[in-house]
C-alpha cells in the first residue's frame, strides 16, 4: 500500500513532466528563438561580409535599403505571383479531387494513394524532373511538355515556361500545385467525412437538390478546413526555395525572397542584408500564421 502511494506521488509530481520535456524546451529556445534573435541582431548591424569585424548598430538602414533595391522588389513581386497562382490552383484541384472521392467510389484507396504520391517526392528532386519537363526548346528540339505538344500537333501550346519573363512564376507554380493538391484533397476529404450524414438526409427529405446541399450545408461546414488549408499553403509558398532552385537555380526571372536571401548571404557575403531579408520573410509568415493561431485559440475557448 505504501509502495503504491509513493508511486502515485511520483507520477503526479509536476516537476517530473517538466524535466521530461526540458531538453525539447532548451532546444527550441536555442535553435529557434535564439537563432531568430541572432538573425535580428545581425540585420541591425553593419557587418557586410564574413571578414568584417564591424558589428556596430546600424538601425533600420538594412531594411530601408531593401525598399530601394530593385532585386528585392523583383523577388518580392515574383513571390506574390507564385503565391496567388499556387494557392488558387491547389485549392481548386484539391477540392475537385475531394469531391470526386467524397461519396466513396470503387478503388478509393488506390486513387487516394495516387493523389498523395507526389508528396513523397522532395521539392528538390521534383524540381529536377520538372526542369526537364518545362524545357523551353520547341518543335523537334523540344523535350518534356513542348515535345509532347509537338507530337500531338498542338504547337500553339508550346511555351517558354520558366524562361519567360512574364510567365515564369506561373510555370513555377505548376509543379507545386501538382505536389500539394493531394494533401489539400486529404484535408477537404477529412472535412467532408466529419460532417454528420443526418444533415444531408434531413436536407434531402426537405427536397433540397445535391447542389443546394453542398452550397448551403456542406461547404459552410468546411470553413475551418478551408482556413487551415489557406494558412498551410501560404506558409509553404512564402518560404519556397528548393523547388525553384531545383528548376532554375538562381535565374533572375524566377528569383524569390528565399533565393535572393541565400544569394546575398553566400554569394555576396553580406550578412546584415541577408539577415534583414530573412527577418522580412519571417514577418510575412507571422502575418499569415498569427491571426490563424488567435482564431484557433478563441474557437477552442468557446468550446
Amino acid at each position: 500500500m505504501a509502495l503504491t502511494l509513493s508511486r502515485k506521488k511520483r507520477i503526479t509530481n509536476p516537476w517530473g513532466g517538466f524535466f521530461f520535456v526540458l531538453p525539447s524546451i532548451v532546444a527550441v529556445l536555442v535553435f529557434v528563438y535564439g537563432m531568430i534573435g541572432w538573425t535580428i541582431k545581425f540585420s541591425l548591424s553593419n557587418r557586410t561580409n564574413a571578414w568584417s569585424k564591424d558589428n556596430s548598430f546600424a538601425g533600420l538602414k538594412n531594411y530601408t535599403g531593401l525598399l530601394e533595391d530593385p532585386e528585392f522588389t523583383h523577388a518580392f513581386g515574383n513571390l506574390m505571383k507564385f503565391t496567388v497562382v499556387f494557392m488558387i490552383g491547389t485549392l481548386i484541384s484539391g477540392l475537385i479531387m475531394s469531391l470526386l472521392l467524397e461519396k466513396g467510389i470503387r478503388g478509393e484507396g488506390f486513387f487516394r494513394s495516387i493523389y498523395l504520391y507526389p508528396m513523397a517526392i522532395s521539392f528538390i528532386a521534383m524540381g529536377t524532373s520538372w526542369r526537364w519537363l518545362m524545357d523551353s526548346a520547341r518543335d523537334d528540339k523540344g523535350t518534356g511538355l513542348n515535345h509532347l505538344f509537338h507530337m500531338a500537333k498542338l504547337n500553339i501550346l508550346q511555351n517558354d515556361w520558366y524562361s519567360s519573363e512574364n510567365a515564369s512564376m506561373y510555370a513555377m507554380a505548376l509543379p507545386a500545385i501538382w505536389q500539394m493538391s493531394g494533401y489539400v484533397m486529404a484535408l477537404f476529404l477529412a472535412g467532408f467525412r466529419g460532417i454528420p450524414d443526418d444533415l444531408r438526409e434531413a436536407a434531402r427529405v426537405d427536397g433540397a437538390t445535391e447542389f443546394k446541399i453542398y452550397r448551403h450545408i456542406l461547404f459552410p461546414q468546411l470553413k475551418p478546413t478551408f482556413l487551415t488549408v489557406l494558412i498551410i499553403l501560404g506558409h509553404i509558398s512564402m518560404k519556397v526555395f528548393d523547388l525553384i532552385y531545383g528548376i532554375s537555380t538562381k535565374s533572375y526571372v524566377t528569383k524569390v525572397l528565399a533565393i535572393y536571401m541565400w544569394q546575398v548571404i553566400f554569394d555576396f557575403q553580406n550578412y546584415a542584408k541577408g539577415s534583414a531579408i530573412a527577418v522580412v520573410i519571417l514577418v510575412i509568415i507571422a502575418i499569415v500564421v498569427i491571426p490563424y493561431l488567435i482564431y484557433v485559440n478563441k474557437t477552442e475557448e468557446m468550446k
